[in-house]
């Protein structure tokens, strides 16, 4: 018997005239309604004729979850009356509830999008509802981009809902070709804010780890509020293992009741939290209960302010789940519990004074996952470049591009990027590409591995998957049960696409052979995290290096094959969280496509390696000297020795520093044509001084016998003719009064220095000039240490000289210290030795 009452109750039926208007006239619309309303259970019966009097349809309903789609279909079949599999029926990964003349069946997101590329047209179906579009899934998102090509293309009859407590209703009404949208209101009741910060600083979320200090608080806040407050207390926890620890920490309760809620809970607990109960209760679930499923009897909500978001580390080839600060979106959904029945109260477990810097809004899903499994998605609907979908947000490139590399490393998409037959296959069987290969290339045969890796094992099963793996076939709880269903679905999976080999056959995983087939499978699903040991830690074949943990079984195991792996803040290396021991030709089979051998040449420690290397990724895994090294490949390391070591590699005489050093003050007085020989620029232009001679070396002996000097000499302006003139703007030795030759310091490019004994220069009346700079002379005593320094040979000697005269020439009296040195005949003698 349909129950009336509770069908009247429910607000969402003000808005049904203006939604059944929208959908009949736009064939499509976008409802926005709050939690409680009734928009996932009333709206569906009366789209599909069951109440409400309107023409019989089939309505598919899409929700992100599991446990939500289970608890939408019991509640429509109660409100009916009824049980689930008459009217309404249910479908998720591994249990199918759907009767005869089923007219609403609700289905998780994964499922829909396997109907959709098994059979675009969904036939039969009349009417989908996309509900809690404001949670942003890949699979919803990637849902409603087929869905909105199969209206525009095979089925414009097919009519669309996107549903959603709050959501961009804008963005999925110009989604949805303009769509309207029907907004219902709710019957909310006021919520107050209680700001309840931990009294010391709490580290803050990394990867999946939570500070158990954080998880302590919020323990100690629900057991506040529950003296506080009267009614149930529902708090949000990121996840399955928070919420264990938070229970443990409730244990001594007395009268109330402590339920877990997530995606796995048995359905048992489901219903248990989804009906009042006579005892008061605290509800610890993740964010499944923002707005997937409605606890009655809450009017207390204690949010420890985080959640679980899918994220991709590229940097070092990870991806999976972590923990982040909540949005303050979330926080309204979440708060919006406490007051759905009658006024409530929400205690926040962070500072007020946080609450602005928390972001607006969930992170797209698209923007931060994985994107493998949504890139085959496209392929196999035949936009391997998902340019032609209809998304809110596009795909991010390098994303894609890691995508396909995944998937072509599989086998399934071609070099084209286009769905091979495998990929197809994959697709259809609901199973991601990685583990679908672990499946398929093993025959059937992994389906126990490839169950455990569907979903998160339990930390208490430790870090060896094989020994989980053990113990999940002897376990009892709740997990093992879940495991033991996929493991059936898998094998089914497997037989019905005929295994590798297409014999239709698939053989039981052998226990005798367990070991060997875990570490294959992981292989197979994950060939760039198979791992070496090298130093006490492992090097992955992505280039990652990764940590066991203390006391891991797994230590010392030459090989391993990483399947989770998170990394610890402050750490560069990866930290493992599971992984199976493998033999190294099962790791070289199962990452063949990462095998390379090369011809490698390079500069290290101090000269040219030159050798074959094999590698598996990153893994060297063999070394042989290369005899005959292509000269290409040896030019390359020598300039890279140069780079590291500097030009001194070379031979450098000193006439060679010398005429390095000229054309360094040429270029700087008189700049082109002379050249820059800078060591910057001598490396950017090394073929046009430094070749031939390059050519021929071949070790670092063969560059220490180049001379620079002549190789530098290459540089010279001899096409303009210059060149010619380097001898008369910077010469290397000018000729003093005293008929020397003294060699000009060109060390100072801004001014070259002269170095001569005073007596050398009387009678010259100004300094020499090099290409219109005034040369310093350091005018030297007779025994060759400085006297004094000037740019004005005419200034010292009327200023400067009668000072050094009276100082000097009783220290050297056989030598000439005239009056008027200016006009005085210059010499290298002393008074007694007159100048020849």
């Amino acid at each position: 018997m349909i129950r009336d009452d509770a069908l009247e109750a429910l607000p969402v039926r003000a808005a049904l005239p203006a939604l059944n208007h929208a959908l009949a006239d736009d064939g499509a619309a976008v409802l926005v309604a709050p939690p409680g309303t009734g928009k996932t259970t009333l709206v569906p019966l009366v789209l599909a004729g069951l109440v409400g009097g309107g023409p019989a349809r089939r309505v598919l309903v899409a929700e992100p979850r599991r446990i939500a789609a289970r608890a939408a279909a019991r509640r429509m079949a109660w409100l009916l009356g009824q049980d689930v599999g008459e009217d309404i029926g249910f479908t998720v990964r591994g249990e199918r509830v759907v009767g005869r003349r089923a007219r609403v069946e609700v289905v998780t997101t994964g499922v829909l999008l396997q109907r959709l590329q098994r059979d675009q047209e969904l036939p039969g179906v009349d009417v989908v509802v996309l509900d809690e579009c404001h949670e942003r899934h890949l699979d919803a998102d990637t849902a409603a981009a087929f869905l909105l090509d199969v209206r525009g293309t095979l089925r414009p009859e097919l009519r669309l809902l996107a549903a959603s407590a709050t959501t961009d209703a804008q963005g999925w009404a110009r989604l949805l070709g303009g769509a309207p949208v029907v907004e219902a209101e709710g019957v909310s009741h006021p919520v107050e804010v209680v700001w309840a910060p931990p009294a010391r600083p709490v580290r803050p979320p990394h990867g999946m780890r939570v500070d158990p200090a954080l998880l302590a608080h919020t323990a100690s806040v629900v057991r506040r509020a529950l003296a506080e407050r009267p009614g149930d207390v529902l708090c949000f926890l990121p996840g399955l293992g928070e919420i264990a620890r938070v229970a443990g920490l409730l244990g001594d309760l007395g009268a109330v009741d402590v339920l877990q809620v997530h995606g796995r809970a048995p359905a048992a607990v489901q219903d248990a939290v989804l009906s009042p109960g006579a005892r008061r209760r605290v509800v610890l679930a993740t964010s499944v209960a923002e707005s997937s499923l409605t606890v009655p009897g809450v009017r207390v909500v204690v949010d420890a302010g985080l959640a679980r978001e899918p994220r991709v580390d590229h940097a070092r080839g990870l991806s999976g789940l972590t923990t982040v600060r909540s949005s303050r979106a979330a926080g309204r959904q979440r708060a919006g519990r406490a007051g759905r029945e009658a006024p409530g109260v929400v205690y926040r477990c962070w500072a007020e004074a946080e609450d602005v810097r928390l972001p607006p809004f969930p992170a797209p899903e698209i923007k931060v996952a994985d994107l493998t499994a949504f890139a085959l998605q496209a392929a196999c609907w035949g936009d391997p470049e998902a340019s032609g979908l209809a998304l809110l947000d596009p795909p991010p490139g390098g994303a894609m591009a890691a995508a396909r590399q995944v998937l072509t490393a599989v086998g399934a998409v071609d070099p084209r990027g286009r769905a091979t037959r495998r990929g197809t296959r994959l697709v259809r069987g609901g199973l991601h590409p990685r583990l679908g290969r672990a499946l398929l290339d093993t025959s059937g045969a992994a389906a126990e591995v490839v169950a455990l890796l569907s979903e998160e094992v339990p930390r208490s099963y430790g870090d060896d998957l094989s020994a989980a793996l053990r113990t999940a076939r002897r376990g009892g709880d709740a997990y093992a049960a879940r495991w033991r269903a996929e493991v059936r679905r898998l094998r089914a999976v497997a037989a019905e696409r005929g295994g590798r080999n297409g014999t239709g056959g698939v053989p039981e995983d052998d226990g005798a052979r367990g070991d060997g087939l875990v570490g294959r499978a992981v292989a197979l699903a994950f060939p760039e995290r198979v791992a070496r040991l090298e130093g006490g830690s492992y090097l992955m074949a992505s280039g990652t290096r990764a940590e066991l943990g203390e006391g891991s079984a797994l230590r010392g195991t030459p090989w391993i094959v990483v399947a989770v792996a998170d990394r610890p803040a402050g750490s560069g290396h990866a930290r493992v969280r599971l992984a199976a021991p493998v033999e190294e030709d099962v790791a070289r089979e199962a990452a063949a496509a990462l095998r390379t051998e090369e011809e490698e040449v390079r500069w290290a420690e101090g000269d040219v390696l030159a050798q074959r290397v094999e590698r598996l990724g990153a893994i060297g895994l063999t070394v042989r000297p290369l005899k005959d090294p292509p000269p290409g490949l040896v030019r390359e390391a020598l300039l890279e020795g140069l780079r590291r070591e500097g030009l001194g590699l070379l031979r450098w005489s000193p006439e060679a520093v010398a005429l390095r050093q000229r054309l360094a003050f040429l270029r700087l007085r008189r700049g082109e044509p002379w050249p820059d020989v800078s060591d910057g620029a001598l490396h950017a232009h090394v073929a046009q001084w430094l070749e031939p001679e390059l050519g021929r070396a071949r070790r670092r002996a063969d560059l220490a016998r180049i001379d620079a000097g002549q190789a530098l000499a290459r540089l010279l302006p001899w096409a303009s003719g210059e060149a010619a003139r380097l001898d008369e703007l910077a010469p290397e030795r000018i000729t003093v009064p005293s008929g020397s030759r003294i060699r000009v310091d060109y060390g100072d490019p801004e001014r070259p220095v002269l170095a001569v004994k005073l007596q050398e220069m009387f009678g010259l009346d100004s300094s020499p000039v090099l290409a219109g700079v005034p040369v310093l002379v350091h005018l030297l005593s007779p025994a060759g240490r400085p006297a004094a320094v000037t740019a004005d040979l005419a200034s010292f000697w009327r200023e400067g000289y009668r000072a050094v005269r009276a100082e000097l020439r009783g220290r050297y009296p056989r030598h000439p210290w005239p009056e008027d040195p200016a006009a005085a005949e210059p010499t290298r003698h002393t008074k007694a030795r007159p100048r020849r």
